[in-house]
C-alpha cells in the first residue's frame, strides 16, 4: 500500500508523539509508584499491569491519529519518542512534579491541622463548661 508523503510525516509525528506519551505515563507511574524497593512480585504485578495499560492507551491513539498502521518503523519511532522525552523532559517533569506534591502537601497539612485545631479549640470549650456545669 501507497502512503503519500503528508501521510508519512503525520505518521512519523503521531509515532514520536505515541512515544513520548509513553514516557509521561511511565513517569507517573514513577511517582505513583515511588523509588522505593517494594517486594519484587508486587513490582513485577505493577509493571505487567502499567505496560498492559500503557499498550492499551497507545494503541487507542495511534489508531485514532493514524488507523493502527503498525509497521517495524512505527515501532522504532515509537522507541525514538521514549528516549527523547526521557533524556530531555523527564527529570524537569519529575522534579516539577516532586516540588509541587510538596507544596500541595504542605497546603493540606495547613488545612488539616486549622482543622484539627477548631476541633480541638470546641472540645476545650465543651469540657471546660462541663467542668463549669458540675462545679455549682
Amino acid at each position: 500500500m501507497i502512503i503519500s508523503i503528508g501521510d508519512q510525516i503525520r505518521l512519523i509525528i503521531f509515532s514520536i508523539m505515541a512515544g513520548i506519551i509513553t514516557g509521561v505515563l511511565f513517569d507517573f507511574y514513577r511517582l505513583i509508584r515511588g523509588f522505593t524497593g517494594l517486594n519484587k512480585i508486587v513490582i513485577f504485578i505493577e509493571d505487567t499491569l502499567f505496560w498492559i495499560f500503557a499498550a492499551i492507551i497507545v494503541f487507542i491513539f495511534l489508531m485514532y491519529t493514524n488507523y493502527a498502521y503498525l509497521r517495524m518503523y512505527v515501532y522504532i519511532l515509537l522507541a525514538v519518542g521514549i528516549y527523547l522525552y526521557l533524556k530531555i523532559f523527564s527529570s524537569i517533569f519529575i522534579d516539577f512534579h516532586k516540588k509541587s506534591f510538596k507544596i500541595l502537601g504542605r497546603i493540606f497539612r495547613v488545612i488539616l491541622n486549622m482543622f484539627v485545631y477548631v476541633f480541638q479549640y470546641v472540645t476545650y470549650m465543651i469540657k471546660k463548661k462541663n467542668k463549669k456545669n458540675y462545679k455549682n
